[in-house]
């Protein structure tokens, strides 16, 4: 039995009426997401970057050799407005992780390339966090992983569907 079941237990007692079996899960993914977030911050502390930074240091890393996006292809992949993007691009230029290039496609256009000083930070930090995911889940066995990602697969689609 964990907090979550006492909880769910109590609310039976207290609202029979009501059916809480929901929290029996999302109660758990919002407590699984908290502990998510404090190993990223602590992933992320010991190489100086944050989230934010992580989200878009590893969109160009994901994005294969020679690790360049167009800022629209990053407001894509990160979810947020072109003015923060602009914000957060110049504070990643100013630590030396990106560097701003023409794009020869197009005159007007910029690239977004990672340096070599951002590569080496966004690989130690994904390698750094990594392990403390698989702490996070070191209770499942591989089989169990593969399940549950798919269940949470098959829960996130929809939302997926609606971000794009």
């Amino acid at each position: 039995m964990d907090e979550v079941d006492r909880i769910v237990a109590a609310w039976r007692h207290e609202r029979p009426d009501l059916d809480v079996s929901p929290m029996e899960i999302l109660s758990r993914v919002s407590r699984l997401a908290r502990q998510l977030d404090l190993a990223r911050k602590s992933s992320f502390s010991d190489y100086g970057i944050e989230g934010w930074a992580f989200d878009v240091l590893s969109a160009l890393r994901r994005s294969g050799e020679p690790y360049q996006l167009s800022p629209s292809t990053l407001l894509q992949e990160t979810l947020v407005t072109s003015g923060t993007m602009t914000n957060r691009i110049d504070r990643l230029v100013t630590a030396g992780w990106v560097e701003r290039l023409p794009d020869p496609g197009d005159r007007r256009g910029v690239l977004v390339r990672l340096t070599a000083a951002g590569r080496a930070t966004v690989d130690s930090a994904l390698a750094d966090l990594l392990v403390k995911e698989r702490e996070i889940l070191s209770d499942l066995t591989p089989a169990g992983r593969r399940k549950l990602a798919s269940l949470l697969r098959q829960l996130s689609t929809g939302f997926d569907a609606d971000e794009s």
